[in-house]
């Protein structure tokens, strides 16, 4: 069976209504980013940080997976398919998708501040006096500035395997996620679907562009590669 590996980003959700991560400013809800997404701005202000992703945290529940996750997981039904995502937020789980790896954390998590291991899953509010059972404060679990990404490795080893590789709502600007094309197997289609295409084309890539919004293009290449 072939391997299609498929690595989504805020493109894809945000046909669902989940807001883009920043706006053409480069702010985040009106934050700067570095104010509620980097261990500085968690040591300077945890309770703005913490409020910041109960809104982000609130809206994720208000809303569901659309045409392009749904055709994701038809695509199960042929492929070997494995999802990396950039995105934080449960849609691919919610759409029925059964093999994704959260390059950047998953909003409806949280973890402890002094033991990284110790992972919850979280709905409501977070507040600052929220522990873990080793008595030290919750945080959001979530790849911050400045953080490495702790499933690196294993996303650039199912790169490796790819037969093909869909890259679907991301402009592949974001590292260390943009990096993970140049691990593909030499000449393996790449499908690249987002209405504005802005990777620069590489001699050594075979990609395929679709310029389209994800929920017309993702249902298109899906149909393609069944057929």
């Amino acid at each position: 069976m072939k391997k299609i590996v498929v690595l989504t980003g805020a493109g894809i959700s945000a046909e669902s209504g989940i807001k883009t991560f920043r706006d053409a400013g480069g702010l985040w809800e009106g934050h700067d980013i570095m104010e509620v997404a980097s261990p500085q701005g968690w040591n300077n202000n945890q309770k703005l940080v913490l409020d910041f992703y109960n809104k982000r945290r609130n809206q994720l529940l208000t809303v569901k997976p659309n045409a392009a996750h749904k055709a994701l997981v038809t695509l199960e039904k042929h492929f070997d398919v494995k999802i990396i995502t950039q995105n934080v937020d449960d849609l691919h789980e919610r759409s029925g998708s059964s093999n994704i790896i959260h390059l950047h954390g998953e909003l409806l998590k949280v973890r402890s501040t002094k033991n990284p291991n110790l992972i919850y899953p979280w709905k409501k509010d977070l507040k600052v006096g929220d522990v873990c059972e080793e008595n030290s404060q919750l945080r959001p679990h979530i790849v911050w500035f400045g953080e490495s990404v702790p499933v690196l490795n294993t996303a650039i080893e199912i790169v490796k395997t790819a037969d093909i590789l869909l890259i679907i709502g991301t402009s592949m600007q974001v590292y260390p996620a943009a990096s993970l094309i140049y691990y593909t197997k030499p000449s393996i289609p790449i499908y690249i679907i987002n209405p504005k295409i802005s990777h620069q084309k590489t001699p050594n890539l075979n990609c395929i562009d679709i310029a389209e919004k994800a929920t017309i293009g993702v249902p298109k290449v899906v149909n393609l590669l069944i057929e």
